[in-house]
């Protein structure tokens, strides 16, 4: 018997993924919908299923997409004042 090199693929359903990120059953199909989560319409009658490897990327991600968000904040807060001057103005007399 040949073996099988390709990994198994676990499904779960959206409620099962909305419990493991704390959202809701709504939100885990708009972002299946939207691609940031990979899922398919399976069975008959075709009910929603997501590749549960999919949420440790989606997770990383948005952890990615928070670090950028919190250094893009930081860099608005930034003193340069090589470039905005010192802020002190001085009278010339």
């Amino acid at each position: 018997m040949p073996e099988n090199s390709t990994p198994a693929v676990r499904l779960l359903a959206p409620s099962q993924v909305a419990e493991i990120l704390g959202v809701g059953v709504d939100e885990v199909i708009a972002l299946v919908m939207d691609g940031r989560l990979r899922g398919m319409r399976v069975g008959a009658p075709a009910q929603w299923r997501v590749e549960e490897a999919s949420i440790s990327t989606y997770l990383d991600d948005q952890a990615e997409e928070a670090r950028r968000i919190a250094l893009w904040h930081q860099s608005q807060t930034a003193s340069f004042p090589e470039l905005w001057g010192t802020g002190i103005v001085r009278n010339p007399d």
